[in-house]
């Protein structure tokens, strides 16, 4: 990048326009070297009396003339420098052409700043609206997910009451996936403008899965052992609430973000965030507080056990599916799930039925079967599901986590008020550190950028302060001087 040279006795800020017009293509370069200096320029007061000295200069007319009235510092040197894609020419030209007799800034400029403020806050208004409709949701997302996950696994706990067979639960809820596809294209028939045909929209989310679609070799590949890791998660949870509260249930069950990040750091070689790591920590700590809180009890060291093995299986479920399959749109996704209980209809169904033959859960009869429990279940499950997979069109992914975190404490108060729970300090201590560790996992990559950024912009803040204060106290005296000193103007 070199330095152009100025004529002697050419004004230096009207040669650059100059220059800068008969080259348009000049490409921007960044101020991010002098930023810091820039801002310092922001302050620089230049005296009166110098102005009336060097009236006829042409750097201190650029400081009094022009469209907008005084043009600053900061302004004149991206003019010379193009810093972000900012056209000095056309500024330049617009200033040139404008004749000197032309009305004062304040007659001419009147309409067109009414106006421009009038755009501004048009956008602002609008951007707030959506803002605000997206936090709308997010609220209404956060509530539907807390009370659907908190709600099915409050009655899956009372279904186990007269009803003791975890696994056929899972087989049961599970069949409902079925339903994703079909109410995603109603969704879909609702709002979009190109409508397609159930054949054409199962067609185009097929490609998901490849150039051939989903085969028979695809279904066995790709969506098998997500169908086994799914039925697993589901079945060691349950089979969790039978050993243990259903608070530890959840609260153990929120570990499984920081086996995600520990998966994702070893498989998909994701970026290490130290904040993250930490959060792992906090989440092993946790579970071994919990464990210490019932004293290491055989039934509840195999509870918290099977939560753990949970937790595993849906971050392990997670981490493959990105691995192997990538992201997935909505159309995709339904479809993914709607295969996943197909799957579980086909070769799951005869695992209930061989341990209903074993006795291992077997039933009376099917009168005694609590099937308003089972459908509320699967039910809340669904729902639970499809918000989970579906909110983002809505609102941010972090609220719609921050759903599992807040059914904690609603499962605490249930449990209080419903069974014999006893909230030691050992147990709250850990619900604690679990709880903050799954936030500090929910922190975006550049959190810390995002942290310096408002650090950085407080203390401009306070230093602003003060120089108005000193700015306000010396405009006294440099009056003074300014009436003393006589004018060499010709």
């Amino acid at each position: 990048m070199g330095i152009r040279e100025f004529p002697s006795g050419a004004p230096r800020g009207k040669s650059i326009a100059v220059g800068m017009r008969r080259s348009p293509d000049v490409s921007p370069r960044r101020l991010s070297d002098i930023s810091p200096q820039l801002r310092q320029l922001k302050y620089l007061v230049v005296d009166e009396a110098i102005k009336e000295d060097l009236k006829w200069s042409r750097s201190v007319e650029d400081l009094t003339s022009g469209p907008v009235g005084l043009t600053s510092i900061e302004e004149r040197i991206l003019r010379i420098t193009g810093y972000y894609g900012y056209q000095p020419w056309a500024a330049s030209c617009k200033r040139e052409e404008r004749p000197r007799d032309s009305p004062g800034p304040a007659e001419a400029q009147a309409p067109a700043g009414v106006e421009a403020g009038g755009r501004a806050s048009r956008r602002c208004w609008t951007c707030s609206r959506a803002q605000l409709k997206k936090i709308f949701w997010g609220v209404a997302v956060v509530l539907c997910v807390c009370s659907s996950w908190a709600g099915s696994t409050q009655l899956a706990k009372l279904t186990f009451r007269k009803f003791d067979a975890p696994f056929t639960l899972t087989w049961f809820a599970t069949n409902w996936n079925f339903l994703f596809f079909p109410l995603y294209y109603v969704g879909h028939v609702c709002k979009s403008t190109e409508k397609q045909s159930v054949k054409q929209r199962y067609r185009e989310c097929c490609r998901f899965f490849g150039d051939n679609g989903l085969t028979l070799k695809v279904f066995f590949t790709k969506a098998a052992p997500f169908g086994v890791l799914w039925t697993l998660t589901n079945y060691l949870y349950l089979h969790a609430i039978k050993k243990i509260n259903t608070t530890d249930v959840s609260v153990l069950f929120c570990c499984n973000k920081a086996f995600v990040f520990l998966l994702s750091w070893i498989v998909l070689r994701d970026r290490f965030m130290g904040v993250r790591i930490v959060a792992a920590i906090l989440a092993i700590a946790g579970i071994v507080m919990m464990t210490y809180a019932d004293g290491f009890h055989s039934h509840s060291v195999i509870g918290i056990a099977l939560v753990v093995a949970s937790a595993s299986m849906s971050a392990l479920y997670k981490v493959l599916f990105k691995l192997l399959l990538g992201s997935a749109k909505f159309g995709e996704a339904a479809l993914f799930l709607s295969i996943l209980g197909v799957f579980n209809i086909l070769f799951i169904t005869c695992i209930p039925i061989i341990l209903y033959f074993t006795k291992v859960e077997y039933w009376s009869s099917f009168d005694d079967i609590p099937w308003g429990n089972l459908c509320g279940f699967s039910v809340l499950l669904l729902t639970f599901n499809i918000v989970l997979n579906f909110g983002i069109a809505v609102t941010y992914p972090t609220l719609m986590s921050l759903g599992i975190v807040l059914s904690v404490p609603v499962n605490a108060v249930i449990d209080h008020y419903t069974s014999q729970i006893i909230f030691n300090g050992v147990r709250v201590i850990a619900i604690i550190i679990i709880g903050l560790g799954f936030l500090l996992l929910l922190l975006p990559e550049e959190w810390d950028v995002w942290l310096i950024k408002l650090l950085t912009r407080l203390k401009v803040r306070k230093k602003e302060e003060p120089a108005e204060g000193a700015a306000d106290l010396s405009s006294g005296p440099q009056s003074k001087n300014r009436r003393a000193r006589p004018s060499f103007a010709r």
